[in-house]
């Protein structure tokens, strides 16, 4: 789970009943197995970097079965970002920004198991003087926003600390139009959901539609074709929580195909889904620096390009290029 705060990477731990009564450093580092230096961790605790239910602790703390345990992973001089000579599908750039198109697969910042081979990594080599704007604490320098490791399509980034601070605060107040396109199971027809959307009481990995508390999350969809059995579905993001879309699409009884955690694995394996099939389509804003407006557009990859073509999409206009 993202923490909103820039430059931290907040994960959650429930701690199961064979764990209960350990110290909480040890727990830790059996869960997170690719953080191989025990010295990071106990930094972690220093820092006040580790919480049990909402509290610092120390690294020697027993936690009990069903404790939250919240872990913020920060750089510190041992991990520093590197800059690898990663190839970059470049949508547009200029002195202030870039837009690129994210392979799906691909991780977007550092992070436990993925310490490298991020789009920042790749920024990094690409924009060189990134990492003199941002300060050496912050994992995902340039960042604005994020995509799901599957999830392909335009990712933007800032190339400047101000540029970022204009940035942010445009998707903050809505001001950024933000369109995807998913293949979902059935025809989940048109419409929008207007329904919160908070942290699963009982699979704390994963997000639901709450009746009682939870964030406002809207997401107005459109389904462009189907076959009865799948459709390709044009969606748009009025906010931007967690796992929004893929938990609306759920509720919808149409979840994303390829999603192993809201999906079912049975009918993945049978349209032979490897991944979640949703796609960041287009993003559109006034640019902050021209004051114009500007667009970026991703070009759907092959396993979406199947589908469309399947559903008779391909020369679709509303797939076209802008």
């Amino acid at each position: 789970m993202a923490d909103p705060e820039f430059g931290e990477e907040l994960e959650e731990v429930l701690i199961a009943e064979s764990e209960a009564g350990e110290r909480l450093d040890k727990i830790l580092a059996g869960r997170f197995k690719d953080v191989k230096s025990r010295t990071y961790f106990q930094y972690l605790f220093q820092e006040g970097k580790v919480s049990v239910n909402g509290l610092p602790v120390k690294k020697q703390y027993r936690p009990r079965t069903g404790d939250l345990v919240e872990v913020q992973f920060i750089l510190t001089p041992e991990l520093n970002l590197a800059a690898e000579n990663i190839p970059l599908r470049i949508l547009y750039e200029d002195e202030s920004l870039i837009a690129i198109d994210k392979p799906p697969g691909m991780v977007v910042h550092p992070a436990p198991g993925n310490w490298s081979g991020t789009v920042v990594n790749a920024l990094l080599f690409h924009c060189t003087r990134l990492k003199e704007e941002f300060q050496q604490e912050h994992i995902r320098p340039g960042i604005v926003h994020r995509l799901d490791k599957e999830t392909s399509g335009v990712l933007l980034a800032a190339k400047s600390h101000s540029m970022h601070g204009k940035l942010v605060d445009l998707f903050s107040s809505r001001q950024v139009y933000k369109e995807y396109l998913a293949v979902c199971l059935g025809n989940p027809g048109r419409g929008i959901i207007d329904k919160p959307i908070g942290r699963d009481p009982y699979h704390r990995k994963q997000m639901k539609v709450l009746d009682e508390g939870g964030k406002r999350a809207v997401t107005e969809f459109e389904t462009l074709a189907t076959d009865g059995q799948v459709s390709l579905v044009k969606i748009i993001l009025k906010t931007g929580r967690t796992h929004q879309i893929r938990v609306h699409m759920q509720s919808k009884n149409a979840p994303v195909l390829g999603d192993s955690l809201y999906g079912s694995i049975a009918v993945n394996k049978k349209w032979k889904a490897e991944r979640q099939l949703l796609h960041a389509y287009r993003l559109s804003f006034l640019h902050p620096m021209t004051k114009k407006p500007i667009t970026f557009q991703a070009p759907l990859p092959p396993d979406l390009s199947f589908f469309a073509e399947k559903l008779k999409l391909s020369d679709d206009p509303r797939l076209r290029a802008c």
